[in-house]
């Protein structure tokens, strides 16, 4: 009888560690406007939301940069990165953090480019998720601008020429 309840007490323990799950998680190489690879991010996803930690190279330097998720997960240099449609939103708001009905779920703060033309951050948006759902962004976009977002003007925030995109996998 002791054995039995030792023998169901580890199988009880091995199954609460085993059935931990980690966070959903994800990575996405940035390409330039020329289609060379200029940086990584790495996306982890929590209950309130998806931490991103990225690094992009050859920016514009010094000055604050729009960084968006955007709608599809294309980064076509041919079209300018256009090919990645606008800033993800799945829920029809306005664009921009000044706006009342704002903002979109793909709108995040500007980023800093520093003085060598990097970009370092970690950056939460708590309006998207890594796991199934409307506010699934695995599959879209990452997106620098060569500029800052205004954080009103409809429908994107005139944050200028796409810089770096990257497909989140």
């Amino acid at each position: 009888m002791k054995r039995a309840i030792i023998t169901a007490t580890a199988i009880l323990a091995l199954t609460a560690v085993s059935g931990a799950q980690e966070p959903p998680s994800a990575t996405a190489k940035f390409i330039n406007m020329t289609g060379e690879e200029n940086g990584s991010a790495k996306l982890t996803g929590t209950e309130g939301g998806v931490l991103i930690e990225i690094e992009v190279t050859g920016l514009p330097a010094s000055q604050w940069v729009g960084f968006h998720v955007h709608e599809t997960g294309s980064c076509d240099p041919a079209t300018g990165h256009e090919s990645a449609g606008g800033h993800f939103n799945p829920t029809n708001a306005k664009h921009g953090y000044n706006i009342d009905g704002g903002p979109h779920a793909g709108d995040m703060p500007n980023q800093y480019v520093g003085a060598d033309g990097t970009l370092r951050a970690q950056v939460f948006n708590g309006s998207v998720r890594l796991d199934e759902g409307e506010t699934n962004i695995r599959g879209k976009a990452l997106m620098i601008h060569g500029g800052q977002d205004d954080y009103e003007s409809q429908p994107s925030g005139d944050a200028g020429d796409r810089h770096a995109c990257a497909v989140i996998e």
